[in-house]
């Protein structure tokens, strides 16, 4: 068993303040895999004090050579890709392919997009042609906590790092205690690239420690989250006081809309991207929703392949799921799937226990619930787990009465070969993204909701923009 106790501050690893051991379970196999130490308010103090006197430094810094330092850590980070593989797929449960080519790559993905939006990107530009001497500026919001989730963890820590250390920002970043490992390989990563002491510091800690001590420290001047919508709302809380900047990527309870004009392979590909990463994505398809006149059909069919999902552990190559990240979330999981079988909806695939074979560690059945109606708690909460909730509904309008009826605006998904019944649904559906027929959201896209999925948007311009106040300067003087 690997310790891991240091934390990284004004680029330098150190002791944490105080002894505050934490133990990290593998959810394969329910043995402990790793010790961290949480941080105290020292801690926080400390990692927060560096990024504050790194800061005007940081900001001068030209936009180039910003961009040139992000550059180099990706060659790094891409040496690195099987460290970071093997940390997450042991601390979180990804299968070891999906970690490989999904939760590595997605850190690549993110922060070349970053690259290619800022050297586009106009850091000073003029108001317009009515106003020559007038500029507008767009500089860094100043010191950036970034508290990152455990179901995506490079894909989260990169989307906000590459933003913050391009815009100008300063971090302080506190990883999940779930899964710590692969965000201090990042830290690694982000020394052996080179970057001033202080621009990038981390802590380890929880959400109620270090995670509430960030989000209501006077020094830290924006905090970006992903994670829950509960814990979303405890930040936003303890971040009034001080009317810091708040970025929030949270929940999600999407709607696939699939009509009778489908294409054939649209039902697999919904129970698929529904169990991927077992079902642990806040952008997950977890209501499915069915035309009447193939709905029969389809929940057959969804069966079908929800029951050829195979479970197994992280550490087995192979396009099988693996557990849920911890005890807590899947007794969670249990509980909501007897009260879908409580409250009257159809088990078609799966349910409640361990698989077969499977007797120990955190691993669900893949599972599909049928005749389900959009009051049912299955239809309402974010189950996070693999399981899938199939609705009915006769027309269009009814389609979008029912997907819009959540408190949920994140992602929404449309499947239909009717070109002007997809661009209807794209400008009513409710949520912060859209994706029609299987086609995902292309490089530079914003990713973020609306409603209590969050506020802001990260990935491309959007994200960089979100790290950045936009100052408004006249009588510009030209400069020779």
């Amino acid at each position: 068993m690997l310790e891991k106790r240091e934390f990284y501050i004004n680029g330098q690893w150190v002791q944490p303040s105080a002894a505050n051991d934490c133990a990290v379970i593998d959810p394969s196999t329910e043995d402990p895999c790793t010790v961290i130490s949480l941080g105290s308010q020292a801690d926080t103090d400390a990692a927060v004090a560096a990024a504050k006197a790194a800061l005007p430094g940081w900001m001068a810094t030209p936009p180039s050579e910003r961009i040139a330092l992000v550059e180099k850590l990706i060659g790094i980070y891409n040496s690195r890709a099987e460290d970071l593989a093997q940390a997450m797929s042991t601390e979180m449960g990804a299968p070891i392919d999906l970690s490989r080519s999904s939760q590595v790559g997605a850190g690549t993905w993110h922060l070349n997009g970053f690259i290619e939006a800022a050297k586009n990107f106009q850091f000073e530009r003029p108001l317009g042609d009515h106003a020559p001497n007038d500029r507008i500026i767009y500089e860094a919001v100043g010191v950036a906590a970034l508290i990152t989730p455990w179901n995506w963890p490079m894909n989260q820590i990169t989307l906000k790092f590459g933003a913050a250390a391009i815009a100008g920002c300063t971090m302080v970043l506190k990883p999940s205690e779930q899964s710590p490992l692969n965000a201090m390989i990042f830290a690694e990563i982000v020394d052996e690239a080179g970057f001033p002491p202080g621009v990038f510091n981390l802590v380890n800690g929880d959400g109620t420690g270090v995670g509430t001590q960030l989000s209501s420290h006077p020094d830290v001047d924006m905090v970006s989250f992903t994670g829950s919508t509960r814990a979303g709302t405890a930040i936003s809380k303890a971040a009034a006081d001080t009317l810091k900047k708040v970025h929030l990527e949270l929940g999600g309870k999407g709607a696939n809309l699939v009509f009778d004009d489908a294409d054939e392979k649209a039902v697999k590909r919904g129970v698929l991207h529904m169990m991927q990463n077992t079902g642990q994505s806040c952008n997950a398809p977890s209501r499915m929703l069915v035309q009447k006149g193939i709905y029969d059909r389809v929940v057959e069919e969804a069966a079908a392949v929800a029951n050829k999902v195979e479970v197994g552990p992280a550490s087995q190559e192979g396009r099988h799921i693996g557990p849920v990240v911890n005890e807590l979330q899947w007794t969670k999981i249990q509980d909501l799937i007897q009260k879908g079988i409580d409250e009257g909806a159809r088990l078609v695939a799966g349910g409640t226990g361990r698989p077969d074979g499977l007797n120990k560690g955190y691993y669900v059945k893949p599972t599909i619930f049928a005749d389900v109606n959009n009051q049912m708690t299955i239809a309402r909460e974010e189950i996070f787990g693999p399981v899938m909730t199939i609705i009915p509904f006769e027309t269009e309008e009814e389609a979008v009465e029912i997907a819009n009826d959540t408190p949920y605006g994140l992602t929404n998904y449309v499947q239909t070969q009717d070109g002007a019944r997809a661009n209807r649904l794209a400008r009513v559906l409710r949520s912060g993204m859209v994706e029609m027929n299987g086609k995902s959201r292309s490089a530079g896209a914003p990713f973020g909701g609306m409603k209590q999925s969050g506020n802001g948007r990260e990935g491309g311009v959007w994200g960089l923009e979100d790290f950045m106040e936009v100052k408004a300067v006249g009588g510009w003087t030209p400069e020779t």
